[in-house]
């Protein structure tokens, strides 16, 4: 029983020791800061106000700032789901370029965000096309739902 202990304490080890900072976390470095289009971008309230949607200045009714059309993961890093969700948005920002713009909010560091657009559940992504009304949708969609949402509802 010893042995097996020493044995599960050492592979625990190794595997802390094989990714130094955690999933999470080089997922969330990946994106932070990179304002280039092709790769998703980590936004704050501040930004969020400035590149989507001031609903500050415009709460009753729905004024796009950004271009393009976009996504927004409303994310936790200690979601599950979420953590599944990331790569899949990362592999979509890297095909669709400049086509498609995804930013991700983390709700923890965004609280008052988050309760301005009714987040109870995480990951729930927000669909805004170019032109008109957004929509939102809680889970993680597979990437070909989210292939399919982007081509027949924000780039047509």
């Amino acid at each position: 029983m010893k042995r097996i202990t020493t044995l599960l304490l050492t592979a625990g080890i190794l595997l802390l020791s094989a990714v130094p900072n955690g999933a999470a976390g080089q997922e969330r470095k990946a994106g932070k800061n990179d304002e280039g289009m092709g790769k998703v971008q980590h936004i704050t309230k501040a930004e969020f106000l400035q590149k989507v949607y001031n609903y500050e200045a415009n709460p009753q009714t729905w004024k796009y700032e950004g271009e393009g059309p976009a996504i927004v993961d409303f994310f936790a890093t200690w979601c599950g789901p979420c953590k599944a969700l990331g790569p899949v948005l990362d592999e979509l920002a890297a095909e669709y370029g400049d086509k498609l713009t995804i930013y991700k909010v983390d709700v923890d560091q965004e609280r008052e965000l988050a309760g301005a657009f009714g987040i109870r559940s995480v990951p729930t992504l927000l669909f805004i096309p170019a032109n008109g009304e957004p929509s939102m949708s809680p889970g993680a969609p597979s990437k070909a739902q989210l292939k399919q949402i982007i081509d027949e509802h924000l780039l047509k």
